[in-house]
């Protein structure tokens, strides 16, 4: 059973040398991330079949892809105090095994009403999996790597995202949108017998013991209150943005006459600028802090987004899309840099449940939204306004938490986080 400081040895030694062990932790944690991102953008990826399967108009189509949304944003508050009070282990492990067995069943699902189901239970453990991995994972590394740790380890939603368009470009016009649900069956078999055997098992209440000073008391009492509504609030506007653009993307682009293959290859544009922007974004971080990085991020998405309205050309529209990528997930990832860092150990995983659990209500509400918009006949156009506008509230409100905290900046920075 690892100590507290061989759960985080830089604080405990100055050394920065990461072990062999908690390199070879933090990858099995990325590599869940990445079975996290494609299930949460395969549903856009099938819901031009599904509605021709199952006779679904948009409206309910969106309803379908906020359920998932829901189970997420109950996962993520119950598996991030989970987390901090039975260890990050077992938090990790069970919101895995409830994620792929969850999306498994949903290629067998006989209609929408079950389908729905499955995916809000199997959003539990798609919820809880992203603060409990960068919970574990920023433990495992030194303060000095921190911020970039974790907007390194978010790269792994776009590239599952990525993974997700790239399978369905073949799949889905050949075999259906069925075994893109089956693919879930990889993480199961392969990865939670990994990682049974390759994380630590530790909780770190038995350093810092539940009471009062713990848990969603501590959360939101007068130390931690204002920023973490913060927090929470610019979370809603980001996921907002980027799950709305995950969901409805290649819907979108079909709408304004791009067939299927076609529409994919924009979601994969919009992945792989997300990616590039985790990479961006973790750089930016650490040179100039999570949160002043995290306001141009979300200002160029903004920005990006509203172009076009302005009817580019074909390859320019590629470009909004990976400046988009770029903007919205690198906010995000931004944003569970600063959180990481902000907070004590024993609130880590409480304070990650806390803002991904309150921002789901942007998550939840994007597919919705997204549809009602469709089903009103306002087009393509009114859904990219809706998710632009978004992004600049995001980098407004960050802006606001930049000014209104001058004195934390220096703490939302990784590399020099003090307890």
């Amino acid at each position: 059973m690892l100590s507290p400081n061989e759960a985080s040895p830089a604080r405990a030694t100055g050394n920065i040398t990461l072990p062999r062990a908690h390199v070879i932790a933090v990858i099995v944690c990325w590599l869940f991330v990445v079975f996290d991102g494609y299930d949460l953008i395969v549903y856009g990826n099938v819901i031009s079949s599904l509605q021709a399967e199952w006779g679904i108009s948009a409206s309910t189509a969106g309803t379908l892809g906020s359920l998932a949304f829901v189970g997420m944003m109950i996962g993520a508050v119950l598996a991030g105090r989970l987390s901090d009070a039975i260890g990050r282990k077992q938090a990790v492990i069970g919101c895995v095994v409830v994620l792929s067995v969850f999306t498994t069943l949903c290629a067998m699902a006989p209609g929408p009403i079950v389908f729905g189901l499955l995916r809000l239970i199997a959003g539990i453990g798609l919820g809880g999996l992203v603060p409990t991995s960068n919970a574990l994972a920023a433990e495992l590394v030194p303060d000095k790597w921190r911020a970039a740790v974790a907007t390194m380890m978010m790269s792994g939603v776009p590239i599952g995202g990525s993974i997700a368009a790239l399978i369905g470009i073949p799949v889905i016009p050949h075999w259906g949108w069925r075994p893109m649900f089956a693919f879930a069956l990889v993480p199961l078999v392969i990865l939670v017998p990994l990682a049974v055997k390759v994380l630590p098992n530790h909780s770190l209440l038995e350093a810092h013991p539940d009471s009062s000073e713990g848990g969603f008391k501590a959360l939101l009492g007068a130390r931690f209150r204002t920023i973490s509504i913060m927090f929470a609030a610019v979370t809603v506007v980001t996921l907002l943005a980027w799950y709305g653009l995950g969901t409805w993307l290649p819907k979108l682009m079909q709408g304004e006459g791009t067939d299927l293959g076609n529409a994919l290859t924009f979601s994969l544009a919009l992945n792989l600028g997300a990616v590039a922007g985790s990479f961006i974004t973790a750089w930016g971080g650490v040179r100039f802090g999570s949160v002043p990085t995290s306001i141009v991020a979300a200002l160029v998405a903004g920005a990006a987004l509203l172009t076009l309205l302005l009817d580019p050309p074909v390859a320019v529209v590629y470009l909004i899309f990976v400046l988009a990528g770029v903007g919205t997930h690198g906010t995000q990832a931004l944003i569970i840099a600063a959180v990481a860092s902000y907070y004590p150990d024993h609130l880590r995983g409480t304070a990650l449940g806390w803002a991904l659990g309150v921002g789901r209500i942007g998550a939840v509400a994007a597919p919705q939204l997204g549809g009602w918009l469709l089903a009103a006949g306002l087009g393509a156009d009114s859904n990219f306004v809706l998710f632009g506008i978004s992004a600049l509230i995001s980098s407004l409100l960050l802006t606001v938490i930049w000014k209104k905290f001058p004195a934390s900046d220096r703490t939302l920075r990784g590399p020099i986080l003090t307890h």
